[in-house]
């Protein structure tokens, strides 16, 4: 579905990405972590379509964005779903109206159509009977949920998930993280997740023996359970 190849980024004399090279299979679920500043919302920007990189090319379904004129990359954006660091809320419409605005803006359906997909966008991402309140109103993990209750509401077949946890409690965090998972298994979208909170969303791929004996020591203290390693340094 995603396919990065040499891609190169610098702004003046700071190289931003260098090289990178990632495949993202249809329907899979791919966390890039790092650092802050190491990178990666720039990676989802050529992703979007945001910036152009130096050199290197971004397919999207086997489509190189890179190549696109203005109309033919908004119709690859159509595939697209975000869910942006606070939520990017208009705070003077109501979660309903900010849910809605896509449909709204893009499409020809009908206003009962619109509020029942609305409607059950909201029941999915655990915000029912809170369509009428404003962001204003909500706590940051509601804001979270209604963002992405809007960036599914056209069913895109990739979202992307900049930093969907950022200014969280951890509990708020996992449940963000759940909602992830849940609403990819009803959606089967590709998501492409941004974080560098390594402990919450880390995983390793294998069958169990090989999972058994890998040799990360964070997979290792999960497994042994011991509460000295690299998962208490950084909590």
């Amino acid at each position: 579905m995603i396919e990065i190849k040499d891609l190169y980024k610098a702004f003046g004399k700071q190289k931003v990405i260098n090289g990178a090279n990632l495949t993202i299979p249809d329907r899979e679920v791919v966390t890039i972590m790092g650092k802050s500043g190491s990178g990666k919302s720039v990676l989802i920007k050529h992703i979007i379509g945001l910036l152009s990189p130096d050199s290197g090319s971004v397919l999207i379904d086997g489509v190189d964005i890179t190549t696109l004129e203005v109309s033919e990359l908004d119709r690859i954006r159509e595939k697209l779903g975000v869910l942006f660091q606070g939520g990017a809320l208009f705070d003077s419409m109501t979660v309903d109206e900010n849910v809605a605005f896509q449909l709204n803006e893009k499409t020809k359906l009908g206003k009962g159509e619109i509020s029942d997909r609305v409607m059950q966008a909201l029941e999915d991402v655990g915000l029912k009977d809170m369509g009428k309140k404003y962001p204003a109103e909500l706590s940051g993990g509601m804001k979270k949920r209604a963002g992405l209750a809007r960036a599914l509401i056209t069913e895109p077949a990739i979202v992307l998930f900049d930093e969907p946890t950022t200014g969280l409690d951890p509990i708020i965090s996992r449940s963000i993280h759940r909602l992830i998972s849940t609403t990819h298994d009803k959606y089967r979208y590709t998501a492409v997740i941004i974080s560098h909170e390594v402990p919450s969303i880390i995983e390793e791929c294998g069958t169990p023996g090989e999972i058994m004996n890998s040799s990360n020591p964070v997979i290792k203290q999960f497994i042994t359970g011991s509460l000295e390693g690299p998962i208490e340094s950084l909590s």
